[in-house]
């Protein structure tokens, strides 16, 4: 099959067009190697899918909708699936028209591209961070998500909106699916498990947010990965509808149009994953107590149960083994980089 995957250069596009490369798959890579966390880190992702003959990069932004165009018309695409983005909770205080250009722009001309080239399924990477600070737990797609507590929020609940318009107007099924805290090898600088242990790494201090009392349902990008490929065999529609007693469908009555999260419904304890992250490191950490900060929330919790009715899956590995295997993939990279 052919596909058109934007992002190819971040952290789960990568994942994403990797295993697709390499189940003999065609992708065309859409990416803008933009300098909000390391270039280099993006670069050597596509320097690893480059191996493949089937990979065809295109750099270039989302709100290029010329540059988007020829990509599409390169790719030819059977699916369409839209990672790039403007990553971060935090740094949405900073830079908000960053989450504006990508988020809001870029998505609804990768959503106008869908509606031209008509693939079979187009697929939006959304956030846990749609719920804001929801009270009810675990949090389930059918739950009221109209109190986001950040710009980078607000921004994936509009590109949510924007593609179930699109896809009643269009015919397009479309699947937006919510991850919760993904982590693992080539992750980005700015998330929790690669700040901590780059810290513990150096000897320097770790800044631990909210006292350590915050918790998230940690999500290994290997499940990630596989969760998404499922859900890309079953666009939207009434042939898969969801009728498992005690799982709300959230297919869409006026649109082939779906939300699914993408998370095993396990959180832990922001202090626990430090106490995982000195475990395997085998070095403690120098921790810095400090409050939480704005924007933040409480706590993530993934209710699996609408993902493990469509696809038979349920994200499952075990956080000691994830943290594992990012440790020893960032011992790797960066002693690599210094020798």
């Amino acid at each position: 099959m052919r596909y058109l995957i934007t992002g190819t250069a971040g952290f789960l596009g990568f994942h994403v067009a990797k295993r697709l490369l390499d189940a003999g798959h065609q992708v065309v890579g859409f990416d803008a190697m933009t300098p909000y966390y390391s270039v280099h880190l993006k670069e050597a992702r596509h320097a690893i899918l480059a191996q493949s003959p089937g990979f065809q990069p295109i750099i270039a932004r989302l709100e290029d909708m010329a540059a988007l165009e020829r990509a599409g018309e390169a790719a030819a695409p059977d699916a369409i699936l839209n990672f790039a983005a403007q990553a971060g909770v935090r740094y949405s205080l900073e830079n908000p028209r960053a989450y504006v250009d990508s988020n809001l722009v870029g998505s609804f001309n990768v959503i106008e591209l869908a509606a031209r080239l008509r693939p079979r399924h187009l697929m939006l990477a959304s956030t846990s961070s749609i719920y804001g600070a929801n009270e009810k737990i675990p949090f389930s797609e059918s739950d009221k998500a109209d109190e986001p507590m950040t710009l980078y929020a607000a921004s994936k609940k509009s590109m949510e909106m924007m593609g179930h318009s699109s896809a009643h107007l269009h015919g397009v099924p479309t699947t937006a699916f919510r991850f919760f805290t993904v982590y693992g090898p080539w992750g980005r600088p700015d998330m929790a498990l690669f700040k901590f242990v780059a810290a513990i790494r150096k000897g320097e201090p770790l800044e631990i947010y909210g006292e350590g009392r915050m918790s998230r349902d940690f999500t290994y990008v290997d499940d990630l990965v596989e969760s998404v490929v499922r859900l890309m065999d079953l666009p939207p529609d009434e042939a898969n509808r969801v009728t498992a007693p005690g799982v709300v469908d959230t297919l869409s009555r006026h649109a082939p149009f779906r939300v699914v999260n993408i998370g095993g419904g396990q959180p832990v304890e922001l202090l626990r994953f430090v106490d995982i992250v000195e475990d395997c490191l085998g070095t403690p950490a120098i921790r810095k107590m400090l409050p939480m900060q704005q924007g933040d929330v409480p706590r993530t919790f993934a209710s699996p149960d609408l993902l493990v009715a469509l696809t038979g899956y349920r994200p499952q590995t075990d956080i000691k083994d994830g943290v594992k295997k990012f440790i020893a993939w960032h011992r790797d990279f960066y002693e690599a980089e210094a020798s």
